[in-house]
Order: structure tokens, then sequence, then C-alpha cells
């Protein structure tokens, strides 16, 4: 397995600034953010050279692009956004082979019509997830157009809350584009250490023909994020779990400051080293 961290963990605005900073702190990779380039992270327009200068300054400092952010709200209650948000994917998208990767990460979304990723009670009606659906089928053809993977990632707060519900997705979608991303602090927000590593061993189980990448944040005793290694949650298990279903992919960091994340990555690496991995 591969440590990576999301770009914008990093201040800059230019993608040679943030490899930089992301190669000092102990990474192999980033998960990218056009917000990283200056941009907004979903822009209207990436021109080639843009997406070109992503890639070169990755491979100038021995960095890989694991994936590069598409995420909008893909269950917004206003159509207009959704159809907007379709449109930039498709930016995205076309740009993905020349920032290196052909892995775009998506957010399932939720109804609340402000922050994406916080819970709407909404989000649990059929019409949601008839929504869901719909957005996803028009995501994947944008997929097969420019012959890149999607990444959806089990979030307590969107519609795709839980394991169960990412598999019940992939199989109505019925496309092998579709893939996961998973977070082992996404999946609970207070449990004991058995409740952890049962949700954790059960979604592993459920999805292990899908997981393309690990992310790794961590949960402090109340429920709130913080720093991998700073909190509960255990990523022996999670690692081990992954590495036992046969996943060698990427683990990005992310939900720690820039300041913090050489400490995070030499934990994971410590971790990852105990496991022989």
């Amino acid at each position: 397995m591969r440590l990576g961290v999301f770009a914008k963990t990093f201040p800059g605005t230019d993608p040679g600034t943030v490899m930089t900073a992301a190669a000092g702190a102990g990474f192999s990779g980033v998960q990218y953010n056009m917000a990283c380039s200056g941009l907004p992270p979903m822009p209207d327009r990436i021109a080639p050279a843009t997406a070109s200068e992503v890639g070169a300054a990755a491979r100038a400092r021995g960095l890989r692009v694991f994936a590069v952010s598409g995420t909008w709200n893909m269950i917004h209650p206003d159509p207009v956004e959704r159809a907007a948000g379709q449109r930039r994917l498709e930016g995205i998208a076309a740009r993905a082979a020349l920032m290196g990767t052909d892995l775009v990460t998506l957010c399932t979304g939720t109804r609340d019509p402000q922050d994406q990723w916080r819970h709407h009670p909404g989000n649990a009606l059929p019409d949601a997830w008839h929504d869901l659906r719909s957005e996803m089928v028009r995501a994947v053809e944008t997929a097969e157009r420019h012959d890149i993977l999607l990444g959806i990632e089990p979030e307590m707060a969107n519609v795709v809350n839980s394991a169960a519900a990412a598999r019940l997705l992939i199989d109505e979608v019925g496309s092998d584009r579709l893939r996961i991303v998973l977070d082992p602090a996404n999946l609970f927000e207070i449990a004991s250490r058995d409740t952890q590593r049962a949700l954790v061993s059960q979604a592993v189980d459920l999805l292990a023909d899908r997981i393309v990448m690990g992310h790794a944040k961590d949960r402090t005793p109340e429920g709130g994020f913080c720093a991998a290694g700073q909190g509960v949650v255990d990523f022996d298990h999670f690692l081990g779990a992954l590495h036992r279903a046969g996943f060698d992919g990427p683990i990005v960091a992310h939900g720690q400051t820039a300041a913090e994340s050489p400490a995070v990555a030499a934990y994971l690496k410590v971790r990852l080293g105990a496991l022989g991995l």
C-alpha cells in the first residue's frame, strides 16, 4: 500500500507548491483538488496546460496523483445545480489523464441545499435515492466517454450512508466504473472498539471487489474528526482487513493540518510496517 494525502491540506494555489509540501511531509502521492491550481474545486473549464502542469509537478517530485476530486451535491434539491455538477464532472474527467490519474472522487450528496456534507432527513426518502441513481447513471456515462473510474465513499451524512447502501447502488447502477473509497472514520461516530471493528470488517467484506482507495482520518472519543493516530480508529484492524481482502492501493490521509502531516505520514508508515506491508 502507498501513502497519499489530500493536496489541499497544504497552502498554495499552484501544483508545484502543494506537491513539494506533500513530498516533504513523507507521502508518495496526492488526491488532487483543482483549488490547488487556483481554480474552483469544480471549475467550469480546465485548460489542457493546467491539467498537464499537475501531472508534471507530481512526476518531478516522485509523486503519484492517486485521484482528483470531482465532488458536488449529486442530489441537490435544485436540478439546475445537479446539472451544473454533471457539466463540471465532464471537464474534470476529460483532463484526468493529463493530471496522471484515472480516478475521480464523488460525493453522493444530501438534500441540504447549502452543504453537501451535512445530513438532511430527506436523504432517507425514496425520491432521494431515485435522484442519486439517475445522476450516477449520467456520471457513469461520462466515465465511459473518458475511460475513468468514479470513487464513491460511504458517508453518514450522505445518501450513501453505509457500506450496505454503497453495495446497493453499485448493484443497481451495474457499472464496473463505480468504485469505493473507504474511510473507517465515516462508518461510525461513537462506537466501542468491538463495534468499530465489526463495522469495518463488514464494510470490507461487502465492498472488497470495488475498493480502489482507503482514507485515513480519525475520530475523537466524542465523535469529532482528528488526525490519524490521534483518536480511536483502529488502523491496525482497518489496514489488516484491507490487506486480507487483497487490497494494495493507496491510503490517503486527510483531516489533519499541514503541520500535523509529517507525524501522520510517520504514524501510518509504522502501522503498515507492523503489518509487514
